[in-house]
């Protein structure tokens, strides 16, 4: 009943109407779904560069974590064995630390706080210790390179293994965003391999309604009018509508019906009879 309702509602619109409706339907649908396909590609794929920008950036700040670390170390190293103190190496505790606070403010959300906590820790426990070199070094119980292998070599491989376990947690996420990224292209045409589908099926639509609503009644049209020329017989074709198609195939039987009208005059007057004299 409703699809019925429908088709006469759509048949009571002008032949106009109906083409700027369903031409504009196809429209319609195309540009949605093609902002819709912008719209959601452009999100994504900002929202995903940010977090890869990100974890490059922490992967760097790691490995200068590390480099930073190792330089020290080996510094220590070259006074282990030596006679006299004379000043401890230089390390930047400042850029160390901050760069520390740094992979934890931007660590925060992704779950990693316990590996850059365990990296804060390791640092402290390994800092505290390189400061025992100056006593070691004077002390004339303590060998230097036994507490070095024993003591502060220990606490620098657990900073340093503290270290590359955050990067390679950093490395995974890295891992993930990209092909989150990779993915987001593949989501970014989906509205759009969408839109084709809609307007495809519109398209099949349209053809459809044009066909019943236009090409059909055209034919009958054509089909009625052979007839009536061919053999002389009424000019009979109806369908349904209300629009100017149907108000021309009006006025096509009417003017079939007065040429036929006119065509007995014609051949009345020929015969020499009045069309209007009954037959007695």
């Amino acid at each position: 009943m409703f699809n019925a309702l429908k088709r006469i509602k759509f048949a009571k619109l002008s032949l106009k109407s109906k083409l700027v409706l369903s031409l504009s339907a196809i429209a319609v649908v195309l540009l949605v779904s093609s902002i819709i396909s912008v719209l959601e590609y452009r999100s994504v794929s900002s929202y995903v560069s940010d977090k890869i920008a990100e974890n490059i950036h922490n992967i760097n700040v790691a490995q200068k974590l590390a480099n930073q670390s190792n330089e020290y170390n080996l510094a220590i190293l070259a006074l282990v064995g030596e006679e006299s103190f004379v000043a401890m190496p230089e390390f930047d505790r400042e850029g160390f630390e901050s760069r520390c606070d740094s992979l934890r403010k931007s660590l925060s959300e992704s779950g990693f706080m316990p590996l850059a906590d365990s990296v804060e820790y390791s640092y402290s426990a390994y800092m505290l210790t390189s400061l025992e070199l100056q006593d070691v070094i004077v002390s004339e119980f303590t060998d230097t390179q036994t507490w070095y292998f024993e003591r502060l070599q220990p606490r620098f491989n657990k900073l340093i293994a503290d270290i590359d376990n955050l990067t390679e947690a950093i490395y995974q996420e890295l891992e993930h965003n990209s092909a989150t990224f990779e993915s987001t292209f593949y989501r970014g045409i989906i509205p759009g391999i969408v839109a084709v589908v809609v307007g495809f099926l519109l398209l099949l639509m349209l053809l459809f309604f044009l066909t019943i609503y236009y090409v059909k009644p055209i034919y009958g049209m054509l089909d009625s009018l052979k007839i009536y020329r061919s053999f002389n017989t009424p000019y009979n074709y109806d369908f349904q509508g209300d629009d100017q198609l149907h108000e021309l195939n009006e006025n096509v039987s009417e003017l079939a019906a007065e040429n036929s009208r006119l065509r007995k005059r014609i051949s009345a007057m020929r015969s020499g009879k009045s069309p209007d004299t009954p037959k007695e």
